[in-house]
């Protein structure tokens, strides 16, 4: 019987001395860095010079949908795996191509934390290329969902106030204190933040559930609403100009989920009609059935001769941040 006990007592002691381990292990991981869009690409030299760096950049430099200009997905930087070590291990996204079994893998908080490492090897360059191809929708979601996530909870730093949108549309949504509310009227409500070039703007309106239907004329709904809200809500310097769609580019349309809600997604470019204005804008029309429409929250960014990826991605931020309650 003491024999027994003294095994307990021992695996107990085992246990916690392990467990102790693990959670010293996980607290020395120091805090990971970088700029958000920013990724780490741990390759040779040889390889990033040739066809396998050529694909990383199809992939992760490809264009960003629905801008004006050719913007990248993701700005990046290489480095050979041999100086891939002390500070520069912490960027918080990072892709290490290896030599080895085929295989694609992903790991969090390898290095630092948060952080999110893509690991694609191969036995020769064709079998790289054929990972970073097939593998291509996943890595650019999960690096993608990283920055999101990263982007969300710098935000919730130093939240606005937001009482009265939730009082008037039923709708919880985080964005910083730099913003104000330039406009509410009609449950309609109107967001700017200034910055040194122009300005970021959301809109948040709800439309009744049929307004939108599914099939091929979805996108020419969406369209024909939010020129219908410009025209309404946001006017021009000019007397008698307002907001509208660009029309000479087709804008990109496709579903997600947001809020765990099915959602319609309109990217394309806006102008100001009757003056030479424009820039990129971001639709969301999130199905809301329980209380029969849905719910739009949109966001649209005036920053002429900069590059205005990370603009529309903290709108992006700021919106899959809504809650419908």
């Amino acid at each position: 019987m003491k024999k027994l006990i003294i095994l307990a007592i021992t695996a107990t002691m085992v246990f916690a001395c392990n467990n102790d381990k693990s959670k010293g292990k996980q607290k020395s991981l120091s805090e990971s860095s970088g700029k958000l869009n920013n990724l780490t690409i741990v390759a040779s030299n040889d390889l990033w010079k040739g066809n396998v760096g050529e694909t990383i950049r199809e992939v992760l430099a490809a264009p960003v949908d629905g801008l004006p200009q050719d913007e990248p997905l993701f700005t990046m930087k290489q480095m050979p795996p041999e100086v891939f070590s002390g500070f520069a291990a912490k960027n918080r996204t990072v892709l290490k191509i290896e030599q080895g079994q085929k295989e694609f893998t992903v790991e969090d908080d390898v290095y630092a934390k948060p952080q999110k490492v893509l690991i694609i090897s191969g036995n020769t360059d064709e079998e790289i290329i054929s990972q970073l191809k097939d593998n291509a929708k996943k890595i650019i979601s999960e690096f993608k969902k990283t920055e999101l996530t990263e982007k969300q909870r710098r935000i919730k730093k130093s939240l606005h106030e937001v009482t009265t949108i939730e009082n008037n549309l039923g709708v919880s949504l985080n964005f910083p204190t730099v913003y104000r509310i330039a406009k509410e009227e009609d449950k309609f409500f109107w967001i700017r933040k200034d910055i040194t070039t122009g300005s970021m703007n959301l809109m948040i309106y709800e439309v009744p559930l049929d307004a939108i239907t599914e099939g091929e004329d979805a996108v020419n709904q969406v369209i024909k609403i939010r020129d219908s809200i410009g025209k309404k809500h946001i006017p021009g310097e000019k007397e008698g100009s307002y907001l509208i769609t660009e029309q000479a580019y087709a804008p990109f349309f496709f579903k997600e989920i947001v809020d765990n809600k099915t959602t319609f997604v309109t990217k394309g470019t806006w102008e100001v009609k009757g003056v030479i204005m424009g820039g990129p804008f971001i639709n969301y029309a999130i199905e809301d059935k329980i209380n029969n429409r849905y719910l739009i929250a949109e966001g649209f960014t005036f920053a002429p001769s900069v590059q205005k990826r990370d603009f529309m991605f903290e709108l992006e931020a700021i919106i899959k941040s809504l809650h419908i309650k």
